[in-house]
């Protein structure tokens, strides 16, 4: 497996199913069909391809595997792919959800549904890549690169407001990123390399840490999103359709952390420890503000919108802790967030493909026809409240743990948040489907169709899984965790040396 490319296959195996949808004619007779199921499959095949790297992946190693390295024209920027535990993690994470979001798609898009498709699979390949790539400058590539396609999925599919959403998600993240593009060429510029394991063991000075890290902070915490730069997320969500969203909670949200993860922590030490009392104040705040602010949400889409930002107060939180229940704990919240917020958006797109509408007020008494969807709402509920027997209370609970050994009062108030949770998403629980079936537009609806079963129940079953057993996530990236705060203690008790020396 060393020997083949088997991270380019997973990264650009979607371009082949972009060059049969382009071959693929809309009109003919069975053209929607043959879009369906191309996308299906191509996605499908994918995610496949993508588990042999979790199934050759080395646990014991906490460096990178799987490398491919091919230089490019002289200029010193390589073609370098690897993953370690951290990265293979998110990797399978979106491999996985693409063909849920097709799956979602089936009779919600009716105009342009091969540009939508192709949309997707190229979106898949610049989420792969950013995840992937050992190179720092092919990263910004991908990063930015994945703006385009899911620009054009709310600009075109989404809501009567989705120019507007559309432009302000592209421009937030955009001007974010400009910042971290001059820093990339500072950081070339003092250390002569664009390779991300050559930067991770290279010591940038003190006073460098600071600016670059502040210039990495403010693309990743637009992507997260952090308060008070959060603002763009409930109106993407809101206007995205149904695909869209589960991608946006899924996957998009992740690049932030990810960001946090594979260049602030491990590449400014210095600045990530001077910087960590503003990031927890900015959780603390991000967990207790936006969770108010869904209480009084009327729109289902834009309360879950609000929730994840609130509970990516979590990660950030757990990853400035900088311990390794911290670090665990934000690793295995994006991951139970990932599959649980992006359950909860699939979750509204069954109800909304019968009525049209997230109004949480046009709903109410639905267990009593739709007992089936019911079950399955309420599992991600109670995943999204962090109930035990649930991902979501693993994520939560480790990620308290590790901000408690950091910093006891923010973990006290950020344990606010966990009340919090419960009042919005059980509240919402509540108007949606307890109480009598009155309304005459409800009484009519089905159940969960075979469609709807095969994209939900797995769901169901890794929430439940992941909440009972989640041992295979923490082996996987434990290695890679230990390696990455081993080189930051160490970083910051030479800095320490240094200074009483000096003195």
């Amino acid at each position: 497996m060393t020997d083949w490319p088997i991270l380019s296959a997973v990264t650009f195996l979607p371009l082949v199913g972009v060059a049969l949808l382009l071959l693929t004619r809309e009109d003919s007779p069975y053209g929607r069909r043959n879009i369906l199921n191309v996308s299906l499959l191509t996605t499908v095949f994918t995610f496949i391809l993508s588990l042999f790297v979790w199934i050759g992946f080395d646990y014991s190693n906490p460096g990178f595997q799987m490398i491919e390295h091919r230089e490019w024209l002289g200029t010193g920027i390589a073609y370098h792919l690897g993953i370690d535990g951290i990265s293979m993690l998110f990797v399978i994470l979106t491999t996985f959800l693409m063909p849920f979001c097709v799956l979602a798609s089936w009779n919600s898009i009716e105009k342009r549904l091969k540009e939508y498709m192709i949309a997707f699979l190229v979106l898949e390949v610049f989420m792969v890549g950013v995840f992937v790539s050992l190179d720092i400058v092919l990263f910004y590539v991908f990063f930015e690169a994945g703006l385009i396609p899911m620009f054009i999925i709310i600009g075109v599919w989404g809501g009567k407001d989705r120019v507007y959403a559309s432009y302000k998600f592209f421009l937030y993240t955009l001007l974010g990123s400009v910042l971290m593009l001059l820093a990339i060429m500072a950081m070339y510029w003092q250390a002569g390399t664009t390779s991300i394991p050559e930067l991770l063991a290279y010591n940038f000075p003190a006073q460098m840490q600071t600016w670059l890290w502040l210039a990495f902070f403010a693309s990743f915490a637009v992507k997260m999103p952090m308060w008070p730069v959060h603002t763009w997320l409930p109106d993407a969500h809101v206007q995205a359709p149904t695909a869209g969203s589960v991608i946006l909670a899924g996957i998009l949200l992740k690049l932030g952390g990810y960001g946090f993860l594979r260049f602030s922590l491990p590449m400014f030490p210095l600045a990530s420890d001077y910087f960590a009392p503003f990031v927890f104040t900015l959780s603390v705040v991000a967990i207790i503000y936006t969770s108010l602010v869904a209480l009084v949400q009327e729109d289902i889409k834009k309360l879950i919108a609000y929730s994840s930002v609130a509970h990516m107060g979590y990660v950030t939180m757990g990853i400035f802790a900088a311990n390794e229940q911290g670090v665990q704990g934000a690793l295995f919240q994006m991951l139970s967030h990932g599959i649980v917020s992006g359950a909860l958006f699939l979750c509204v797109g069954v109800v909304y493909d019968r009525l049209h509408t997230r109004e949480i007020s046009a709903y109410g008494g639905l267990v009593n026809n739709m007992p089936k969807y019911a079950v399955a709402f309420m599992i991600f509920t109670m995943a999204n409240v962090g109930l035990p027997g649930t991902s979501g209370f693993i994520g939560e609970f480790t990620t308290l743990l590790g901000t408690f050994r950091a910093n006891t009062w923010v973990a006290f108030f950020a344990t606010t948040g966990v009340v919090l949770s419960a009042a919005y998403a059980l509240w919402l629980y509540r108007r949606v489907v307890f109480g009598p079936l009155e309304k005459e537009s409800l009484k009519a609806l089905l159940d969960l169709s075979g469609r709807e079963k095969a994209i939900l129940y797995p769901l169901v079953a890794l929430t439940l899984l992941f909440g009972i057993y989640p041992a295979p996530v923490f082996d996987a990236t434990a290695a890679s965790v230990d390696a990455l705060l081993n080189n930051y203690t160490a970083a910051l008790e030479a800095a320490q040396s240094v200074a009483l020396s000096a003195n």
